[in-house]
């Protein structure tokens, strides 16, 4: 058996089980979420760590070079395995990263299924205290309520007192015209005025002579 396989076997024991047994419906989602980050923080912490030991050791590789290549070589040898941790850290990270997203994901999507089954709910509470039957007959009387306040708003606003001719009030209108305009004829000089006296007429002799002139002629 290998020693993973040993680990996870110990791990099953009375100690654990017994833990496992307070905690079977396991940890919340936030917990959860809590503890990916934690453990993000850690990594990258580690990953601040190892590019610093990474740094130091390329400094002692070049510090030596030629001079004590048994030094260089060590510390080329160390700042490798220093990058093969930095590399799987960097793996890590990222699958701790979409694990937490995808948990994030799902714990939103359940509060929002959560929300919608409690409005459902709520909803169907409050129709549940309806009558369909007596919202027809609410609606039958608002429209006929309205028809009232239409009629009365008509019958308010129609002409009040004694009603007109147009006729007459047409007539009346051409004669202030009439009158405006021989208002504006005098005040202009008006039109020569016609002589009241006859003028004069012709004796019966005179008019003979003339007419015997013109026979002469």
């Amino acid at each position: 058996m290998s020693k993973i396989a040993k680990l996870f076997k110990g791990s099953s024991g009375s100690s654990s089980s017994s833990k496992h047994h307070r905690s079977r419906g396991g940890p919340s989602a936030q917990e959860a979420i809590h503890k990916l980050r934690e453990t993000e923080e850690m990594l990258t912490k580690k990953q601040d760590y190892l590019e610093k030991k990474i740094e130091q050791e390329l400094m002692i590789a070049k510090k030596n070079g030629t001079k004590n290549k048994r030094a260089a070589l060590q510390a080329l040898k160390r700042k490798k395995r220093l990058e093969q941790q930095l590399t799987q850290i960097d793996g890590t990270l990222s699958t701790i990263e979409f694990q937490r997203e995808a948990l994030e994901n799902s714990h939103t999507n359940t509060e929002v299924l959560k929300n919608m089954g409690f409005a459902a709910s709520a909803m169907k509470k409050v129709h549940d205290n309806m009558d369909i039957g007596k919202i027809d007959d609410l609606m039958q009387d608002i429209t006929e309520q309205q028809d009232v306040a239409r009629e009365i708003s008509e019958a308010i606003s129609g002409p009040f007192g004694e009603a007109f001719d147009d006729d007459e009030l047409l007539a009346e209108l051409a004669e202030l015209e009439q009158e405006e305009l021989e208002n504006n004829m005098k005040s202009m000089g008006g039109l020569p005025s016609v002589p009241s006296s006859k003028l004069p007429s012709a004796k019966p002799a005179q008019r003979a002579s003339k007419c015997n002139t013109v026979l002469d002629v």
